[in-house]
């Protein structure tokens, strides 16, 4: 599964490229795409799925009409990154470099010294209409440069990036100038005088490798979280029939706050599990209630070089099993019915689980689950895979986790969630 992963990653280099991948593959498994603009006519038996905004994608199959409530995965499309901004090209000194800023929290000292490229989308006019066009320069077209050890000769005692100074790429040198959007409108195949709105963004340009004594370790840009996006799929894809319908949530901007209305803190999910119950006659708050979310957004594995940064006994590892992420202030949405609850689907189908709490001096990074709880209110575990270098270009993660998340996806897609009253619950 490692291989398809990487696949999966190489052509996902920006949160419009992931979408689009797993909208084909939906395709491939005659899912039908719905558009939020038209009447939906749900069928028994239908697959389906909506995108919003081209960066994020909600799928659901309606396994019967008269369905208990809703199996939902979700996961993010997004990571931290450069943007590039509008009229990028900065001209000074003898060369041509590019205005950008960073999306996300990133760990912004990988990105030197590597070679980078632009990816992400077009907004071009034609015949009078504003059409989407995905693009990817796929060549080593950019590069920033460190400041030499001898101009800065304290850098190997800690150095504090300039977003303004420091991470600006280079493009070429001074005959670059007016080049940069020529060379993605080419790539794009399209006339740069139609371009008229983009959202381009950075990417490292290695590819992903499988390594270790082993082979027990995957390194590869952007597994936070595409790695969870590709593990949901891959188990929603492969469920049997349940008495609920599975659901299949992939949403934008959680590196940012999710607050965007392709976010987990839009309406995106409720907009989408309300036409479903309207559709198929069902109550919607009866069906909620009996319904279950899994947050899937990957965890912090112990480093091999800093275990004091770790709480002193949970402490998750890669290749180990998946992570269930508990925090008393409820930045993971875990709690003690949500855990119970995966650890059994876990444990149906012999995939190993661990626990990840943050030190309690410590302020760890929120996720979905709390968030699209807001607007979607149901019991909901956070979960994720256990990973080193989280927010760096080029990350690091277990072999076995992917397969592990998988196969648990399946199972749990597989079942129903039945809420009983006065704190009762059950699994079918």
């Amino acid at each position: 599964m490692n291989k398809e992963l990487l696949e999966f990653l190489d052509h996902s280099h920006t949160c419009f490229h992931a979408v689009n991948n797993v909208r084909e593959v939906l395709k491939k498994n005659d899912y039908e795409e719905l558009r939020e603009g038209e009447t939906w006519s749900l069928k028994e038996d239908g697959k389906y799925f909506v995108v919003r905004n081209e960066s994020s994608v909600i799928s659901f199959r309606v396994n019967k009409k008269d369905f208990n409530g809703f199996m939902i995965a979700s996961s993010h499309s997004d990571s931290p990154c450069f943007k590039v901004k509008e009229n990028p090209e900065i001209v000074q000194n003898g060369y041509t470099k590019l205005n950008v800023e960073g999306y996300g929290g990133m760990l912004m000292g990988p990105w030197l010294d590597r070679p980078l490229s632009v990816a992400g989308r077009l907004i071009v006019r034609r015949n009078g209409k504003f059409e989407t066009v995905l693009v990817d320069v796929d060549r080593d077209l950019l590069l920033i440069p460190n400041l030499a050890i001898h101009m800065n000769r304290e850098a190997n005692n800690g150095v504090k990036w300039n977003g303004q100074i420091d991470m600006l790429p280079v493009l070429g040198d001074e005959s670059a100038k007016g080049t940069f959007m020529k060379i993605v409108a080419e790539s794009a195949g399209v006339k740069e005088e139609d371009i008229i709105g983009h959202d381009l963004f950075l990417y490292p340009r290695e590819k992903g490798v499988i390594w270790g004594s082993n082979n027990e370790f995957v390194s590869c840009g952007r597994l936070d979280d595409l790695q969870c996006c590709f593990g949901d799929l891959n188990g929603y894809l492969n469920a049997t029939k349940s008495d609920s319908i599975p659901v299949l949530a992939i949403f934008d901007n959680e590196e940012v706050g999710s607050r965007t209305k392709q976010g987990a803190d839009s309406t995106f999910l409720y907009d989408v599990l309300k036409r479903i119950c309207d559709g198929l006659g069902k109550d919607y708050y009866a069906a909620v209630a009996s319904s279950f979310m899994v947050s899937a957004d990957n965890a912090h594995a112990i480093h091999p070089n800093h275990p004091e940064k770790a709480d002193p006994i949970n402490r998750p590892a890669m290749n180990k099993g998946i992570v269930i992420k508990y925090n008393a202030n409820q930045s993971y949405t875990t709690d003690g019915v949500s855990a119970a609850i995966f650890k059994d689907i876990c444990a149906s189908v012999d995939v190993p689980v661990q626990c990840f709490t943050n030190r309690s001096d410590e302020r760890g990074g929120s996720t979905l689950g709390n968030i699209a709880n807001a607007h979607v209110s149901l019991n909901t575990v956070d979960i994720g895979l256990a990973q080193l270098a989280m927010h760096s270009p080029f990350e690091t993660c277990g072999a076995k986790d992917t397969e592990y998340l998988a196969k648990a996806m399946e199972a749990f897609f597989s079942k129903s969630f039945i809420e009983e009253g006065q704190g009762n619950y059950y699994l079918k």
